[in-house]
């Protein structure tokens, strides 16, 4: 028989109707196994001989019932590692996510993610771990400014889509400020209006290089980087271990590298 690939939206939501499009397809057709289904966020640079290509529309309903489903059989802690390895920047993450979670459901496995001797399960677990770490270098390496008219700022440049899982933690320590984070990997904005909730913002026109910054936002940038510079020891040191510690990836939107 052959084979059906479904082409979805590169997000969380577009990667989970994919994959009730493919369970529902899977009943219509009386197809015997999942192996012969496969999930894909973008166009390939081959098709493959004896496969059907089918481009999918976001339905946020169909997405909502299998985070319902996954939630309950399969448990928060497993949702949110699937949203991480979703969230990833590697091209199979859709198929590897797709088919860990069949597996999970057909095993009613729990600690599913604990099953790395499955290929899909270890793509999955690497993709999420990946993207996990990521968020725990933003979360230390993100920088504000404040800009005139009391807006803290931001810029990133991730190479995952981890702006969603780092806006609750600067929400929840910030929550009196009004900042905005913007990844310039996605282009993409997160708002965070003070004393409200934060929300995702797309194809805004802000233009970076006129931005205001305070007077005191100025002179507390040359304290802080004459204090990183005083604090250092030359003899000791290490730029092997300092680039493994903090990579050079993150320096250029970090106050004390500027």
């Amino acid at each position: 028989m052959d084979e059906h690939v479904f082409l979805c939206e590169d997000s969380i939501e577009g990667i989970l109707n994919g994959v009730y499009e493919a369970y529902r397809f899977k009943k219509e057709r009386k197809i015997e196994s999942h192996d012969l289904l496969h999930l894909a966020t973008k166009q390939p640079d081959t098709y493959r001989l004896f496969t059907e290509y089918t481009s999918l529309e976001t339905n946020d309903d169909n997405a909502a019932k299998v985070i319902g489903t996954v939630k309950s059989r399969l448990g928060e802690e497993t949702y949110y590692q699937l949203c991480l390895a979703m969230a990833s920047c590697f091209a199979d993450k859709a198929d590897a996510v797709y088919h860990t979670i069949v597996l999970g459901l057909r095993t009613n496995d729990r600690n599913i993610l604990d099953r790395l001797g499955e290929d899909c399960v270890q793509r999955t677990f690497k993709y999420a771990r990946a993207s996990n770490n990521e968020v725990g270098h933003m979360l230390q390496f993100t920088r504000f400014l404040e800009l005139e008219g009391g807006i803290l700022y931001a810029k990133i440049d991730a190479k995952h889509h981890i702006l969603p899982f780092i806006m609750p933690h600067f929400s929840d320590r910030l929550p009196m400020e009004n900042f905005i984070i913007y990844d310039e990997n996605t282009d993409t904005y997160g708002l965070h209006p003070k004393f409200q909730p934060w929300y995702p913002a797309e194809g805004m026109e802000f233009d970076s290089d006129k931005m205001k910054i305070t007077a005191a936002e100025k002179e507390y940038q040359e304290l802080f980087r004459r204090f990183c510079k005083t604090i250092a020891i030359e003899s000791r040191t290490n730029e092997k271990l300092q680039t493994g510690m903090l990579p050079l990836r993150f320096r250029p939107n970090m106050v004390e590298f500027q």
